[in-house]
């Protein structure tokens, strides 16, 4: 009889050591809590390089190459004992031991090179902005922020700490542009020409009185006299065809700079030579004069934060609460995505083993 007990005991612990797994959780685990990391890591990394510029410093970007987690779970059953058939002595000594190693690789590489440098310094595609107008983000947001001028009328744009304000048309092109938009109607296709890919933009067909004035407002303005009722988006600061808009568009480097131009930096700091003034005021009555991410300053950190850095023992932060702005340095890490500037260095080859 106390041999069957001490066998069971033994099998109990068998099937106890034979069932634990952590592969199934840790990926569940592991994909939403790097997910965030990344995230949230991205988010800092940008707010930071943006502070930097605007204290003259260059902007360091680092990429988060590859991620590979590896765990080992070891478990170890004994039992001992002795059993004497003729008294009515016995005992039974079990045990167990377990060991658990979490041994993540995370391999980081520096944005650099000639790649790089195009991409942060090339303009945007005309197509890759009219793409995002289409899909639904908002054009006059979109185009205040990636474009310097539209067929010769310029935007506004903070030059070496000079403000150079947008000619008289440009806001009110931006703002017919956007109620053409939310009729649903303004279409775009992409097409080869000559071996080269051309970006097509056609308006509503038949539009209703208030949008064909917008329409027209565009065609006046721009001077466009369309195709077969299609225009070519092409890339430039003047119109080389009646048909085209020519969109001289922002590099990477110069929307960065645009929005740290807008920073609320301490007076200290521009009364002591250290960056320059801003220009922008975050309670303007005009959108235009407002900043295009409200990034604030304080001496400590604030408990309510979207994102937030410390540079210089000042902390720089976008405030949770602010919707507006969230959504503006949202859409920033997005065309950044689209310039394609990262150009990571070789991965090295990492062998795992599996345990």
């Amino acid at each position: 009889m106390r041999q069957g007990r001490l066998f069971a005991v033994q099998v109990a612990l068998l099937v106890v050591a034979s069932c634990t797994s952590i592969g199934p959780g840790s990926v569940r685990r592991d994909r939403v809590d790097y997910v965030g990391a990344v995230a949230d890591s991205w988010k800092y990394q940008t707010l930071l390089n943006i502070v930097r510029l605007r204290y003259g410093d260059p902007p360091v970007f680092l990429d988060v190459s590859s991620l590979i987690s590896s765990y080992a779970l070891q478990t170890q059953v004994f039992v001992n004992g002795e059993v004497i058939t003729d008294t009515t002595g016995s005992f039974v000594n079990p045990g167990a031991s377990a060991s658990y190693t979490d041994k993540p690789t995370i391999s980081y590489a520096p944005l650099t090179g000639d790649k790089f440098a195009k991409a942060l310094l090339h303009p945007l595609a005309p197509g890759t902005i009219f793409s995002l107008i289409q899909a639904g983000y908002p054009a006059d947001f979109v185009l205040r922020v990636t474009v310097r001028a539209i067929n010769g009328i310029y935007n506004r744009a903070n030059e070496g700490g000079l403000v150079h304000p947008a000619d008289p048309n440009f806001y009110p092109l931006l703002a017919a542009m956007r109620r053409i938009q939310l009729t649903g109607a303004l279409g775009l296709r992409v097409e080869k020409q000559q071996g080269e890919e051309i970006t097509l933009m056609s308006f509503p067909s038949h539009p209703t009185p208030e949008i064909q004035r917008d329409v027209q407002f565009l065609y006046d303005t721009l001077k466009l006299k369309p195709k077969s009722g299609e225009i070519t988006l092409t890339f430039g600061a003047t119109q080389r065809a009646p048909n085209d808009i020519a969109v001289l568009s922002r590099s990477m480097a110069e929307i960065l700079i645009e929005i740290a131009s807008g920073i609320e930096v301490p007076p200290q700091d521009v009364a002591d030579g250290r960056t320059i003034g801003s220009f922008e005021v975050p309670q303007a009555a005009a959108p235009e004069d407002r900043p295009i991410v409200a990034i604030h300053s304080s001496a400590n950190r604030p408990s309510a934060v979207y994102a937030a850095v410390q540079y210089h023992n000042t902390w720089y932060w976008i405030d949770d609460h602010d919707f507006a702005a969230k959504r503006a340095f949202t859409f920033l890490m997005l065309f950044f995505s689209l310039a394609e500037t990262g150009a990571p260095g070789q991965v090295p080859i990492l062998t795992i083993p599996a345990s």
